[in-house]
């Protein structure tokens, strides 16, 4: 797989590629851009790839400008830090919609979609959005979650949710009034059908809302505590590998 990245900051282009490289060590990075116009230039004289990675603020200006200077055939992920682009990325071959920071997680299930989408984008043809629509989960997330308990049906609106963890090799649901309800998806999906600007992924575990965060502790070995409004089962440990993301996700609010 030839991959190209569009990125004008060097540092996040730089750990896009290390992450690209990791969980694809076959795929092959053929350029890295910095501007609309040296994209321009590159894909108007070079043969294109089979995925771009595509930020949406570049230095001079956005980059749906691209499109209107060349054809692109292939199946672009956007990455930003804003959503309110979402709409304009689906029409411009976007298959995936990346919001800054993410992880190895999210990329994971980037390229799994990659994978799902592989017959779909062909010379010529224009995208099906009605089908893109229904796949691809936009910024705003999934707002609410039919539940099951005590032999009826309700449903848990998104925000009411502090957060979502594994017990017993299953995902249950833990609201602010610390009520309880399992589901049938696993965490993986469950991150994939939540807005990443409200959730975040600490570990295998746990998926926690950014409002039921209280405070956050340095802890041994590089580690941070995290400390949520109502109590969780287990202490919330994030490993320094996931440190950065996690405070730039607490941040860019």
């Amino acid at each position: 797989m030839q991959i190209i990245i569009i990125e004008d900051e060097l540092k996040a282009a730089k750990s896009l590629a290390n992450l690209i490289v990791k969980l694809k060590p076959a795929a092959k990075i053929v350029a890295q851009l910095q501007s609309i116009e040296g994209s321009i230039e590159y894909l108007s004289n070079n043969e294109q790839p089979d995925l771009i990675f595509m930020d949406i603020q570049l230095s001079d200006g956005l980059s749906f400008e691209i499109f209107k200077a060349v054809e692109i055939r292939c199946p672009v992920i956007f990455c930003t830090a804003y959503g309110e682009y979402a709409m304009d990325a689906i029409k411009a071959n976007g298959i995936d919609y990346l919001l800054k920071p993410f992880s190895q997680d999210d990329l994971h299930a980037t390229f799994e979609k990659v994978a799902n989408f592989k017959n779909f984008f062909q010379k010529n043809t224009a995208p099906d959005l009605d089908n893109i629509l229904k796949q691809i989960v936009l910024d705003e997330g999934k707002k609410s979650f039919l539940v099951f308990k005590h032999q009826k049906y309700t449903t848990v609106q998104t925000e009411q949710i502090a957060f979502i963890y594994i017990r017993n090799d299953s995902a249950s649901i833990m609201t602010f009034k610390q009520e309880e309800y399992a589901l049938d998806q696993s965490l993986d999906q469950l991150q994939a059908l939540l807005s990443a600007k409200q959730f975040f992924r600490l570990n295998r575990q746990y998926l926690i809302n950014f409002s039921a965060v209280k405070e956050v502790e340095h802890y041994f070995g590089r580690k941070l505590f995290v400390k949520l409004i109502i109590p969780s089962p287990e202490q919330l440990l994030i490993g320094k590998e996931k440190t950065s993301a996690f405070l730039n996700w607490l941040e860019n609010r």
